[in-house]
Protein backbone atom coordinates (compact mmCIF):
# COMPACT_ATOMS: atom_id res chain seq x y z
CA UNK A 1 0.00 0.00 0.00
CA UNK A 2 1.27 3.43 -0.74
CA UNK A 3 0.12 6.82 0.27
CA UNK A 4 0.51 9.55 -2.13
CA UNK A 5 -0.61 13.18 -1.64
CA UNK A 6 -1.97 15.52 -4.40
CA UNK A 7 -1.96 12.56 -6.04
CA UNK A 8 -3.44 12.97 -9.88
CA UNK A 9 -7.09 10.96 -9.17
CA UNK A 10 -10.15 11.91 -11.33
CA UNK A 11 -13.65 12.29 -10.24
CA UNK A 12 -14.61 8.76 -11.39
CA UNK A 13 -12.45 6.80 -8.99
CA UNK A 14 -13.50 9.08 -6.01
CA UNK A 15 -16.41 8.82 -6.51
CA UNK A 16 -17.11 5.56 -7.01
CA UNK A 17 -14.58 4.95 -3.55
CA UNK A 18 -17.17 7.40 -2.12
CA UNK A 19 -20.46 5.17 -3.18
CA UNK A 20 -18.63 2.24 -1.37
CA UNK A 21 -18.48 3.60 1.77
CA UNK A 22 -21.01 6.24 2.00
CA UNK A 23 -24.78 4.51 0.85
CA UNK A 24 -26.35 8.31 0.04
CA UNK A 25 -23.39 9.88 -1.78
CA UNK A 26 -23.98 12.16 -4.54
CA UNK A 27 -21.74 12.55 -7.36
CA UNK A 28 -18.97 15.13 -6.89
CA UNK A 29 -16.46 17.45 -8.51
CA UNK A 30 -13.36 16.95 -6.21
CA UNK A 31 -11.22 18.89 -8.49
CA UNK A 32 -13.31 21.96 -7.35
CA UNK A 33 -13.03 21.37 -3.12
CA UNK A 34 -9.42 20.51 -3.91
CA UNK A 35 -8.73 23.63 -5.34
CA UNK A 36 -9.49 25.14 -1.70
CA UNK A 37 -7.68 22.38 0.39
CA UNK A 38 -4.28 22.71 1.56
CA UNK A 39 -3.95 19.56 0.44
CA UNK A 40 -5.38 15.43 -0.05
CA UNK A 41 -4.71 11.98 0.14
CA UNK A 42 -5.15 9.51 -0.98
CA UNK A 43 -4.15 5.55 -0.01
CA UNK A 44 -3.61 2.82 -3.21
CA UNK A 45 -2.95 -0.66 -3.48
CA UNK A 46 -0.74 -0.59 -6.79
CA UNK A 47 -3.12 1.85 -8.84
CA UNK A 48 -6.75 1.13 -7.38
CA UNK A 49 -7.76 3.85 -5.05
CA UNK A 50 -8.41 2.49 -1.83
CA UNK A 51 -8.74 5.66 0.69
CA UNK A 52 -8.63 9.58 0.80
CA UNK A 53 -8.70 12.30 3.32
CA UNK A 54 -9.01 16.22 2.41
CA UNK A 55 -7.08 18.67 4.34
CA UNK A 56 -8.85 22.15 4.44
CA UNK A 57 -7.76 24.90 5.46
CA UNK A 58 -8.82 28.63 6.36
CA UNK A 59 -5.64 30.36 5.36
CA UNK A 60 -3.96 30.76 8.08
CA UNK A 61 -2.67 28.17 10.65
CA UNK A 62 -6.10 26.11 11.39
CA UNK A 63 -6.57 22.69 9.33
CA UNK A 64 -9.59 20.79 9.01
CA UNK A 65 -9.80 17.09 7.78
CA UNK A 66 -12.48 16.15 6.16
CA UNK A 67 -13.93 13.11 4.35
CA UNK A 68 -12.02 10.55 5.75
CA UNK A 69 -13.21 7.58 3.74
CA UNK A 70 -11.58 3.92 3.49
CA UNK A 71 -12.97 1.25 0.99
CA UNK A 72 -15.08 -1.00 2.94
CA UNK A 73 -12.85 -4.14 2.24
CA UNK A 74 -9.50 -2.62 3.11
CA UNK A 75 -10.74 -0.98 6.78
CA UNK A 76 -9.73 -2.14 10.24
CA UNK A 77 -6.04 -2.39 8.64
CA UNK A 78 -4.82 1.14 9.65
CA UNK A 79 -5.48 2.47 6.07
CA UNK A 80 -7.35 5.28 7.88
CA UNK A 81 -4.52 6.21 10.93
CA UNK A 82 -2.14 6.10 7.62
CA UNK A 83 -3.98 8.48 5.96
CA UNK A 84 -4.77 10.58 9.07
CA UNK A 85 -1.42 10.85 10.19
CA UNK A 86 0.26 11.91 6.59
CA UNK A 87 -2.47 14.16 6.60
CA UNK A 88 -1.29 15.97 9.83
CA UNK A 89 2.54 15.53 8.76
CA UNK A 90 1.46 17.89 5.62
CA UNK A 91 -0.56 20.15 7.83
CA UNK A 92 2.68 20.53 9.64
CA UNK A 93 5.15 20.81 7.04
CA UNK A 94 3.12 23.62 5.73
CA UNK A 95 2.64 25.67 9.03
CA UNK A 96 -0.42 24.82 10.37
CA UNK A 97 -0.70 25.13 14.32
CA UNK A 98 -3.81 23.18 14.89
CA UNK A 99 -5.89 20.50 12.90
CA UNK A 100 -9.13 20.15 13.21
CA UNK A 101 -11.92 17.13 13.01
CA UNK A 102 -15.73 16.48 13.57
CA UNK A 103 -16.91 13.16 13.40
CA UNK A 104 -19.99 10.72 14.47
CA UNK A 105 -19.72 9.41 17.94
CA UNK A 106 -19.39 6.21 16.75
CA UNK A 107 -15.86 7.27 15.19
CA UNK A 108 -14.68 8.84 18.58
CA UNK A 109 -12.29 5.95 18.90
CA UNK A 110 -10.83 5.37 16.19
CA UNK A 111 -10.17 9.80 16.09
CA UNK A 112 -8.29 9.54 19.54
CA UNK A 113 -6.33 6.79 18.26
CA UNK A 114 -5.15 8.72 16.02
CA UNK A 115 -3.91 11.14 18.81
CA UNK A 116 -7.09 14.04 18.61
CA UNK A 117 -8.41 15.49 21.91
CA UNK A 118 -12.03 15.71 22.97
CA UNK A 119 -13.39 19.87 22.21
CA UNK A 120 -16.58 21.39 22.66
CA UNK A 121 -17.61 23.06 19.43
CA UNK A 122 -21.07 23.98 17.59
CA UNK A 123 -22.51 23.11 14.84
CA UNK A 124 -25.43 24.64 13.06
CA UNK A 125 -27.16 23.14 9.97
CA UNK A 126 -27.91 25.30 7.13
CA UNK A 127 -29.29 23.13 4.83
CA UNK A 128 -29.77 19.91 3.18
Amino acid sequence: MEYRVNPVVGNDALNALFVTSWPAHEPADFARQHAHSLAFVCAFTGERLIGYVNLAWDGGIHAFLLDTTVHPAHRRRGVGRGLVSRAAGVARERGMWWLHVDFEPHLAGFYRGCGFAPTEAGLMKLGG
